[in-house]
């Protein structure tokens, strides 16, 4: 989590989600003032007006419904209404963050959303369909010109659209959020911008930031639609990285999430069991860590070694961040070293703390203060999947960050990464992947906290939206947040020299009892010698060792 602070962004993101949202060519842009463009999908709550598929004046809302079948929603608050102080704005007469909103666990599972809110009278939708096919056809030669075809075909092609837009707008009065949001990713990867539009117009009434995980994870997977289609994906995600909280407020999100799913916590007592077990003979250890944080992963690892029988070793850790860390910290990165070196005091542990104010992918060497002879463990936890491969350009940090640790002759490499495979994959099928991963997330976010607690959306908000909206809305370059299998990362470590090292099984049993303390539906899985953490049996987390 990287927050930091850039007035321009901030204001790119207010100012795009504060208006209306107008076809323009082949994107969603902003509108300027446009006396002539005032029609509107849905004007009043439940009353349906004349449509203008071509340039509807329609906001991006993010909220959920009143949970009256007979009404569709339009007075919901927009997207910054809870993205300014990470609380939503709620009308008078809405009941979408209500506090006596109760539901049990087995409730979240793969839940699909509201379909109180859906266009339920597909008669009137065709025949709407057909004005617009009228008023697309018309006696302007000029106009049909422009398909590259005849008229006869023009018609076909343009009536065949329409039928598949009916055909996605006949399952909402069932329910199938889920199946809506694939149904307009595929038409934007598709290009088909009217069928995209009018899709994402529903969307608007049904997610929301308080419901079902589903209805949850449905509102950012439309911001990052909305985000893709508008080429802003960067200054959102940015935005999203730098806007409020302060970094005393962060941190309180970040800690919440390490608290209420054991993602982090499994990643961290997994590769510190590891490096136990590889240092359990010497003396002395120089443990380099790619990306400290907060240096919470290495309080246990101080305390465990502080308990090991003939004393513990002399410990000296590298802690590298970039810059953009400090809003979270509250401060740089010798604020770690003043953590943890009181921590190593408390329990007579020697203790060193070298700092490197450095991304990733600008560490050398040089950076890492690497004496000879010393015990060395190097730890990329949650950090490799943001180096840019050969995929992004000729620069591929990722494979050279993993040759440059390699050439140090380390006793062991602890690698932590989500299992998810956004990297190379194309838009759609990385859209799926991204729903069904995040899904399972959010569920098992929502057996934690109650589905109107504000600490939860500031959770999500702020250390889930943006990530989503990155896979989603970038490419190239600014897509940072770049997934990978754990099979692709055995066969960059392999390439790289590196050997797989065995984890122990008291990691294994640490492990299980860390998840005792959570909801039955968190899985541990270990295949060839690689540990899995999951959610209802979808592999989320993967923890292994090299040498």
């Amino acid at each position: 989590m990287r927050p930091s602070q850039n007035a321009e962004d901030i204001n790119e993101f207010n100012r795009f989600f504060n208006q209306p949202i107008e076809y323009q060519g082949s994107f969603f842009l902003p509108s300027v003032n446009n006396p002539n463009n005032n029609q509107s999908l849905y004007a009043d709550r439940g009353q349906q007006t004349q449509v203008s598929a071509l340039k509807p004046d329609q906001h991006c809302y993010v909220e959920s419904s009143t949970g009256n079948s007979s009404e569709l929603v339009s007075d919901s608050p927009p997207i910054d209404a809870f993205f300014a102080d990470g609380t939503p704005m709620m009308h008078q007469g809405s009941d979408s963050c209500r506090s006596d909103m109760h539901h049990s666990p087995d409730e979240t599972h793969h839940s699909s959303g509201n379909s109180s809110c859906f266009t339920s009278d597909v008669t009137d939708l065709k025949h709407k369909l057909r004005e617009i096919e009228t008023a697309m056809l018309g006696p302007d030669s000029e106009s049909l010109e422009s398909y590259n075809t005849t008229p006869v075909a023009a018609a076909n092609q343009i009536s065949s659209e329409s039928d598949k837009l009916v055909g996605v707008m006949e399952m909402m009065p069932r329910g199938d959020l889920k199946e809506v949001l694939i149904a307009c990713a595929k038409a934007i990867a598709e290009n088909n911008l009217i069928t995209a539009e009018w899709l994402m117009s529903e969307l608007r009434t049904v997610v929301s930031v308080c419901g079902s995980p589903m209805q949850r994870l449905g509102a950012y997977m439309l911001e990052g639609l909305v985000a893709r289609l508008a080429s802003s994906g960067s200054s959102i995600y940015k935005a999203l990285r730098c806007k409020e909280p302060t970094s005393v407020e962060l941190f309180s999100y970040m800690h919440l999430l390490y608290e209420i799913c054991p993602y982090f916590k499994f990643g961290y007592l997994s590769a510190n069991g590891a490096i136990v077990d590889a240092m359990k003979s010497e003396n002395s250890i120089h443990i380099i860590d790619f990306q400290v944080a907060q240096g919470s992963q290495w309080i246990t690892l101080i305390h465990a070694l502080a308990a090991r029988p003939g004393g513990p070793p002399r410990i000296r850790i590298t802690g590298i961040d970039d810059s953009t860390s400090a809003y979270a910290r509250g401060g740089g990165i010798e604020i770690v070293g003043r953590r943890l070196s009181s921590v190593a005091a408390s329990c007579n542990v020697p203790f060193e703390f070298h700092p490197v104010a450095a991304s990733c992918s600008d560490v050398e060497i040089k950076h890492l203060n690497v004496r000879p002879g010393e015990p060395l463990a190097v730890n990329f936890a949650l950090v490799l999947h943001h180096m840019p491969d050969e995929s992004v350009g000729t620069q591929n940090h990722r494979d050279r960050l993993l040759r440059m640790v390699k050439s140090l002759s380390p006793k062991i490499v602890t690698l932590v990464e989500q299992e998810s495979n956004t990297n190379t994959v194309q838009f759609f099928p990385r859209f799926l992947e991204t729903l069904n991963y995040y899904l399972s997330v959010f569920e098992s976010i929502d057996v934690a906290l109650p589905r109107d607690h504000k600490e939860r959306i500031n959770v999500e908000q702020h250390c889930l939206a943006r990530e989503i909206v990155n896979i989603l809305a970038c490419e190239g370059a600014e897509r940072v947040e770049r997934h990978e299998l754990l099979e692709r990362w055995r066969s960059r470590f392999s390439m790289a020299g590196f050997e797989p090292y065995p984890l122990s099984s008291s990691v294994n049993a640490t492990i299980k009892t860390l998840l005792e303390n959570y909801y039955q539906s968190y899985t541990l899985d270990e295949r060839n010698g690689v540990l899995y953490l999951g959610w209802m049996n979808r592999d989320l987390v993967a923890s292994c060792a090299w040498k």
